[in-house]
């Protein structure tokens, strides 16, 4: 079906430390209720992140990234969360927290290919 379809999206962050609230975009959620579709894009500069915060664990962000994946996903092995209906795993995945990996706030758009679009936010908001 051609046309416009209406999507939110939320930029994935990685804080080191939490309370400088310092952040390096790695990725987008994008959700879009009309298609039933919930995908994460990321981007992991290494070099970046370690410039960014030496003594950043790598494994643990690439961990919390596969979960997030995982959930987005619905994968058997990603948990109960991953076991929710698609709305209640992307409220769950942009819900505040205080941990590595946050999220923005969600915002929306319009568009006529949902993996183009979420290929164009991680160019224009983590590259």
């Amino acid at each position: 079906m051609p046309g416009k379809h209406l999507f939110e999206y939320a930029v994935v962050r990685v804080v080191p430390k939490v309370e400088r609230e310092e952040f390096l975009n790695v990725g987008i959620v994008l959700y879009c209720k009309q298609h039933r579709y919930l995908h994460t894009f990321f981007h992991l500069d290494e070099e970046r992140l370690k410039a960014f915060a030496p003594s950043l664990d790598l494994a643990e962000v690439q961990a919390y990234l596969a979960a997030f994946e995982k959930i987005s996903q619905g994968a058997k092995d990603g948990g109960p969360i991953a076991k929710l209906d698609l709305p209640s795993r992307f409220r769950w995945l942009t819900a505040t927290r205080s941990t590595i990996v946050q999220v923005s706030k969600t915002h929306v758009g319009l568009c006529e290919d949902l993996e183009k679009a979420g290929q164009k936010l991680l160019e224009q908001l983590v590259l």
